[in-house]
């Protein structure tokens, strides 16, 4: 129903901290420093060796605001091992589901507006009442729950960003600003006509935590917090829970 959606995410970053790649090593220092470079390669380093992330991604670029099957949020705790939690919301009204992944086991809880979205005529209401207040319970195996799964994989984020190669290396650092009660240095940007601002801790250990993408029909802003903070175990209780199976009974009864 949902593919990954983390792609998009990592842009905002990557844009910036992809460039990162060719600044000079330096040691973990005060924000005031360093250099624009120094201070993103020390962002990007220490988001990729991160064993665990919250993430919580707004977006307002052209279209998905019209798209039922496109996020325009998203809030996931999630670690490189692919377990997460959290939950996704759909533009033009496409509701919003809910999220748990442990090892191979997945649980996600639609609501009503995000079943009739994704399933067809009538039938979606049918469905949503079926299912209501329920998780569907399956493994990473399950088609109807494997795009959901691939939203959970923080290794796959990182990797993009590790990859990702900018053909504008100039960062320019702004002034000292806070975000979120944190003191941070905002890094500026640009390629293809997107403004990107990454803003990363003043303070050692440099880290990003928030990144913004604006131009060309782009309009991204994630945030990064509890790095390395282990992602919640609980699961949902077997009697809110229903076998994905039930569900594939049902769509093909439809």
């Amino acid at each position: 129903m949902v593919g990954r959606t983390l792609t998009c995410a990592a842009a905002s970053a990557a844009l910036l901290l992809g460039s990162a790649a060719l600044a000079p090593a330096a040691a973990a220092d005060d924000g005031d420093d360093l250099t624009a470079q120094q201070l993103a390669q020390q962002a990007k380093d220490n988001l990729l060796k991160a064993k665990s992330v919250h993430l919580k991604l707004i977006d307002h670029s052209a279209g998905t605001a019209t798209s039922k099957r496109q996020p325009t949020a998203m809030d996931l705790s999630l670690d490189q091992a692919g377990n997460c939690v959290g939950n996704l919301r759909m533009g033009a009204n496409g509701g919003s589901v809910e999220i748990v992944k442990q090892g191979d086991e997945v649980w996600m809880k639609p609501d009503t507006a995000f079943w009739k979205s994704q399933v067809p005529g009538a039938q979606g209401g049918a469905v949503a009442e079926l299912f209501k207040d329920r998780y569907i319970h399956g493994s990473t195996q399950d088609a109807l729950l494997k795009g959901m799964a691939d939203t959970c994989d923080l290794s796959s984020f990182q990797q993009d960003i590790a990859t990702d190669t900018s053909s504008d290396k100039t960062l320019t650092k702004g002034e000292e600003t806070t975000v979120d009660d944190t003191k941070v240095i905002p890094l500026n940007g640009t390629e293809d006509g997107k403004r990107a601002v990454l803003y990363v801790t003043s303070d050692s250990p440099h880290r990003v935590v928030r990144a913004t993408q604006k131009g060309g029909g782009t309009d991204l802003a994630l945030a990064f917090s509890d790095y390395d903070k282990p992602v919640p175990t609980q699961t949902p209780p077997a009697d809110e829970s229903v076998d994905v199976g039930k569900l594939q009974e049902e769509l093909q009864s439809l």
